[in-house]
């Protein structure tokens, strides 16, 4: 239990109103989309870079745990306060500060909204492409922590690639700066490189600068339907082969397709084994071309049908069915994991047969829906885990998955980052040399693991 006097030194830095100590407060921040649940201690609200700081300077000289949490949407267990100690919530950091349109680029704090962001930035003829599933709930502090990407990421990149500098506290309580608004800047060590993705475990962003891009002047949508599973799976690298860059190439199998349709009927080909549903964007003169391309692609690996839409609502209708997967299957099991991969879009194919052969092998129900343009795979695995014995073979199947993904060039995770659900496979990828350079970084930024503790790096092993 944390002492009184730790209790009433936060409420000094941050106001009485701002540390949550009552068990109904508490549970609210104890859980997120996984499995996974711990209550924190206090729930401290900061408000400000310096009442941060202090909080973490407080908590690193008592060796108290700290957990930062955004939106809560992760679904790695990053978010969640396994050891007790303090959950930082940071949804005060709410202002866009700056959309500085002659220098594309915008000045956030850390709290923001992804789409609040992307609205007002839209609304000015600018893009920020980085789109992650839960963009209506997660901040971009957490986008940042966990590296977050989305369908776009094939064409556009993930969140790293537009971060052009941060302000964060350290755990010691010292205030970091970090690059700026220039385009170029390669002074020292790339600490942005470094930061983004690093789960909350070497610090809390407060202050982002963000890069912007010109808005697409026009974008497309179609809807390419097979009754050959690994047909749809083929014509990825078929695409790309073929040097086109849609700006997302969504893969959806008939299992997913059957749940989101039995939970929101959006017009989903429910008698086929796929679909892919791609988007273009560009000028005006350069989407039809891409559009007939790609048509051609599709047609000449066996699509079976072919939906274009040729207005906004149609499109969003199309969207709206790929958006709404993972509250479909939400609805339909009690247990949903997660799951992220990525291999090399040559492996696609292989990758889908897997996975259905490990549905079959282990008796689940996968459901699988990718970002398959940069080879990135969600299997969905639907289950309960009041039934002990299905979750042993869940999480066998989940073994293998990686196992597979690994063996064929690929890495644990495109988008979702590490948490605490996939530390045991880390030496998988990037052997015992790897984890130990990870680790002494962290030693040297945190030396009394107080940030987010036994999350991302496996246990030292015991002398």
């Amino acid at each position: 239990m944390l002492e009184k006097s730790f209790i009433n030194s936060l409420r000094e830095s941050v106001g009485r109103k701002n540390v949550l100590t009552k068990k109904e407060d508490l549970i609210c921040y104890s859980y997120d989309p996984t499995m996974n649940h711990h209550l924190p201690e206090a729930v401290v609200i900061p408000g400000t870079i310096e009442e941060v700081a202090l909080v973490l300077k407080l908590a690193n000289e008592a060796g108290v745990p700290v957990t930062p949490r955004g939106g809560g949407t992760n679904t790695t267990g990053a978010s969640i306060p396994i050891r007790g100690g303090i959950v930082l919530a940071m949804h005060r950091f709410d202002r866009i500060i700056e959309i500085d349109t002659a220098n594309l680029c915008a000045v956030v704090e850390a709290g923001v909204i992804t789409q609040d962001f992307q609205r007002q930035v839209e609304e000015l003829g600018l893009f920020y492409p980085p789109d992650p599933q839960g963009l209506d709930m997660s901040t971009l502090g957490g986008n940042l922590a966990t590296n977050a990407s989305g369908p776009r990421g094939f064409k556009y990149g993930i969140t790293r690639d537009y971060v052009l500098g941060f302000k964060m506290a350290l755990p010691d309580g010292r205030i970091l700066k970090v690059g700026g608004k220039t385009v170029k800047n390669v002074t020292g060590y790339d600490l942005t490189k470094l930061f983004v993705g690093s789960e909350g475990t070497f610090g809390v962003f407060t202050e982002l600068i963000l890069r912007l891009i010109p808005l697409p002047e026009s974008k497309r949508t179609m809807l390419v339907i097979f009754d050959d599973l690994m047909a749809a799976a083929r014509t990825v690298s078929a695409v790309i082969q073929a040097k086109i860059i849609p700006t997302t190439l969504e893969f959806m199998d008939k299992e997913a397709m059957r749940v989101i349709e039995g939970y929101d009927p959006c017009g989903l080909p429910i008698d086929s084994a796929a679909a892919l549903l791609i988007e273009v964007d560009g000028s005006e003169r350069d989407v039809p071309a891409q559009m007939v391309h790609i048509e051609e692609v599709c047609r000449r690996e066996g699509a079976r049908e072919i939906r274009i839409a040729t207005t906004e609502a149609e499109a969003a209708q199309l969207w709206k069915a790929r958006k709404l997967a993972f509250a479909a299957m939400a609805k339909v099991a009690p247990t949903l994991y997660v799951e992220d991969v990525t291999v090399p879009r040559s492996k696609i194919p292989d990758m889908v047969k897997t996975i259905s052969e490990l549905a079959l092998k282990y008796r689940l129900k996968i459901c699988i829906l990718g970002h398959t343009g940069d080879g990135n795979m969600h299997p969905l695995i639907l289950t309960d885990e009041r039934n002990e014995e299905e979750i042993q073979r869940v999480r066998l199947a989940i073994d293998e998955i990686f196992k597979a993904a690994l063996e064929m060039g690929g890495t644990l995770t495109g988008e979702h980052g590490i948490g605490m659900e996939k530390i045991k496979y880390m030496e998988w990828e990037l052997g015992a040399t790897g984890v130990d350079v990870m680790r002494k970084i962290k030693q040297a930024l945190d030396p009394n693991d107080i940030m987010n503790p036994s999350k991302v790096l496996p246990a030292e092993a015991a002398e």
